[in-house]
């Protein structure tokens, strides 16, 4: 008996240039039990579709790998549109902003943790766990958030609430049950995660969709009917027999697990006041001791006290050491990962562990928190190597360990579109800035786009103003937009609303800009990360979906990796025009309609309706006084990533002052 297909591949176009190779040689590898293997493709190669089509071949789920929510974002857009029939889920940090807990012991500092949840991006994550444990089809595109302690898949399961028509079920019994699993009663306008009583009829909206409400109907002790309607017409869509209503939070403890949990708190709590008194530190003896006995109070009292992640190895029932449950835990065992932009992706995995351990070593060493904080956390990197059954790592200029480790490296050099790599060419830096404006302007008349890097923020903020000033219509993109405004700039780029967008390293990986013809690079010399072979070489590829695509590096000697990276494009290029001599291909460059960047859900959980504005005006250069509150978020955000968590406690401050004032008035 033939096996049954769950993943079905839709597109417009059959595999074409070398892409036809690299997707036999990747499925035969891992149909071998090859644990990883490396596709190399050059931007614009169709690398997102050949690993779609190896997917459908092996018909098994995938976690598909990113390093930041843009990526992730388009990632997920363009696999939801390659398998529509499937479940292809969204799964990244739900954190509008996220200030996490800190001190600072050279100014005494002490920073509490502050976070917003965004609920549009929790109900995405929710409805990705419960389809991994209802179906087989399913896509998950994560970023590394993925990594982070989830809480343990057991616990999950049992919390799951099913029952049937016709079952026995005491209505009060069933309330309790969702008010365990996080649900909220309310007699008013329904939201997901909530549930409200009439008579004997009970409607519950589940957390992890907003289209459905299941509506259970008693009679006595007996479930008479069940329905699934509209949450707000109240129109039947389908009556069923059976359903299961899944958890509001992916952090679900035992009933029993306080219990257990608070005698083994109080156990450390001895060791470690004990432990600071004998070393002569008081105060650090007596921090602990009050912090710790009111959080073991509201937990006693309350079920929940802020932080309660920082006891999740007690009320887990781990022990000290043991990783936490993550994403990965959700999947089967004949999962596929694929890690994209794996160059990036990998050394990102590699860093989650040890920034974490950092900031909480200096927690627990003043008497902040217990020695047990530090079982949550983020993966190691063993333990992320040990949970890759097998693995795909795509780029276009992949590292050391992806080629070292893998068994089959397949590479793709040919675009779909015949378009070889864009010619290079290197101009003094002595006099850059003047030859960018005259080759900037030829390219607006030509009605192209144009991408320009500098090495620095500052260099980027004031270009952009100097360009501003001779009339460009110009943007900056930097790290203070969010993934909204981030996809909003690339969206107007396209359009042409915008003609050149200034940035650092914002636009190397994974951006798909046909529009772009022009990409200068400035202070190409300067060796180092930003200026790097493969910097050199992601920076380049943006250039590459454009027949009349042209790169300039301004340089004034040849380092290195830009020797390295011209020899490269140029033997690719070579390749690439034999390639359409012989088949007859005219190059041309691609044509995509210019829509929104994002997916519609994904758009409206990160819009939050306060776009900055004018993104080329630098934020620094206000007073916080100045600062409206989404400027001032903005630039909390960006202290935190940098680990300025003074800056950040300042802005947090401002920012609660601001909404007092306008609370008031």
């Amino acid at each position: 008996m033939p096996k049954i297909k769950h993943f079905v591949l839709h597109s417009q176009w059959p595999p074409s240039g070398d892409q036809t190779e690299a997707i036999e040689a990747l499925t035969q590898s891992i149909i071998n039990g090859n644990r990883f293997q490396t596709l190399k493709g050059v931007t614009g190669s169709g690398k997102t579709f050949t690993v779609a089509n190896v997917i459908a071949n092996l018909d098994r789920p995938a976690l598909i790998l990113a390093h930041n929510k843009t990526l992730a974002a388009q990632l997920y857009s363009e696999f939801k549109s390659f398998f529509p029939e499937n479940a292809v889920k969204y799964f990244v940090s739900y954190y509008d902003y996220y200030q996490p807990e800190a001190y600072i012991p050279q100014s005494d500092t002490y920073i509490e943790k502050d976070a917003s949840i965004n609920d549009r991006i929790e109900r995405l994550r929710l409805s990705a766990t419960k389809a991994l444990i209802e179906r087989h089809d399913v896509i998950v595109v994560a970023s590394v958030s993925c990594l982070y302690g989830l809480g343990l898949k057991e616990a999950y399961e049992e919390a799951i609430i099913m029952f049937r028509k016709d079952e026995k079920l005491d209505e009060r019994e069933f309330l309790s049950r969702l008010v365990a699993n996080y649900y909220e009663r309310t007699d008013f306008t329904p939201e997901p995660g909530t549930f409200r009583v009439r008579g004997d009829t009970v409607e519950v909206f589940p957390a992890y969709e907003d289209e459905t409400c299941i509506r259970v109907t008693f009679f006595d002790d007996v479930i008479e009917r069940i329905d699934i309607t509209h949450p707000l017409t109240g129109h039947v869509i389908e009556t069923v027999n059976d359903v299961s209503i899944f958890p509001a939070k992916h952090y679900v403890t035992q009933n029993d697990a306080i219990q257990k949990a608070v005698p083994k708190i109080k156990k450390e709590l001895e060791e470690i006041e004990n432990g600071f008194k004998a070393k002569g530190k008081l105060v650090e003896a007596q921090r602990i001791r009050m912090r710790t006995l009111y959080d073991i109070e509201m937990l006693t009292e309350a079920g929940y006290c802020s932080g309660i992640e920082n006891y999740s190895v007690y009320l887990d029932g781990r022990t000290h050491g043991q990783p936490p449950g993550t994403l990965i835990d959700f999947f089967p065992d004949d999962y596929l990962m694929i890690v994209d932009e794996s160059h990036i992706t990998l050394p990102q995995v590699h860093a989650m562990f040890n920034g974490d351990k950092a900031r909480k070593s200096v927690l627990v060493e003043n008497g902040f928190r217990l020695p047990s904080c530090m079982d949550n956390r983020p993966l190691q990197w063993n333990e992320f190597e040990q949970r890759i059954k097998q693995a795909v790592f795509v780029s276009a200029t992949p590292g050391d360990y992806e080629l070292q480790s893998s068994s089959v490296t397949a590479e793709q050099i040919i675009r779909p579109t015949g378009i070889p790599d864009p010619e290079v060419e290197i101009s003094p830096a002595e006099s850059q800035i003047d030859d960018l404006i005259d080759r900037l302007r030829t390219n607006v008349k030509n009605g192209e786009r144009s991408l320009v890097l500098t090495l620095t923020k500052k260099a980027s903020e004031d270009l952009a103003d100097y360009l501003k000033e001779l009339k460009f219509r110009v943007k900056y993109i930097h790290s203070e937009l969010n993934t909204f405004e981030r996809a909003e700039l690339i969206r107007d780029l396209r359009a042409g609303k915008i003609d050149v967008l200034v940035g650092i390293n914002l636009l190397r990986e994974g951006m798909d800009l046909p529009e772009v013809s022009f990409v200068a690079i400035l202070d190409a010399d300067r060796e180092g990360y930003l200026r790097s072979y493969r910097s050199l070489i992601q920076i380049m590829g943006r250039a590459a979906r454009n027949v009349n695509s042209r790169i300039v590096l301004y340089a004034d000697e040849m380092t290195d990796s830009i020797a390295r990276a011209v020899e490269e494009t140029r033997r690719r290029r070579e390749r690439q025009i034999a390639y359409n001599e012989e088949n007859g291909i005219t190059p041309k460059s691609i044509s995509k309609s210019v829509s929104d960047f994002l997916p519609s859900e994904l758009a409206a959980a990160f819009n939050d309706g306060k776009h900055s504005e004018g993104s080329g005006t630098p934020r620094k250069a206000k007073s916080i006084a100045k600062m409206s509150i989404s400027e001032l978020e903005r630039a909390m955000w960006d202290a935190v990533d940098k680990l300025d968590f003074e800056r950040a406690a300042v802005l947090r401050d401002a920012i609660a002052e601001k909404e007092r004032k306008k609370a008031e008035s």
